[in-house]
């Protein structure tokens, strides 16, 4: 009884982690401030509840900074065009955003520029807004 008591918790525990692990736009990205980054890509992340790509930017002194992008749902991005190899890690990309309320260095991505002139939609949920 105590097996099935402590298995039913740690299922309902498991349920309860990836729903309280998202979050909405407006709690983490600020709309009035939105950036615009070039750099080469790092890392891609294609997990859900979103995909994520990681860019070094370089400021106005030459120091490099480690930027994290959220991107839309894998699924989401694949209806729009997209494939798990549309960005590679060494390309150099601008990315337009909204820059996280906290100042770090995260943003909401909403579209992204690749070095052949190809523009992707990245899912940013205000581009749903009219």
């Amino acid at each position: 009884m105590k097996t099935r008591v402590l298995g039913l918790m740690l299922g309902l525990a498991a349920m309860v982690v990836p729903t309280l692990a998202h979050h909405s736009f407006a709690a983490e990205y600020d709309p009035k401030k939105p950036l615009t980054v070039t750099g080469p890509v790092t890392k891609v992340d294609w997990l859900n509840p979103h995909a994520r790509v990681y860019v070094d930017v370089k400021d106005d002194t030459g120091k490099v900074t480690n930027w994290e992008f959220e991107l839309g749902a894998p699924n989401s991005l694949i209806r729009g065009g997209w494939t798990r190899t549309s960005i590679k890690v060494g390309e150099i990309v601008t990315i337009e955003a909204y820059r996280a309320k906290d100042g770090s260095f995260l943003g909401n991505a909403r579209t992204i520029s690749l070095a052949d002139g190809r523009k992707l939609a990245a899912g940013s949920p205000l581009d749903n807004e009219k």
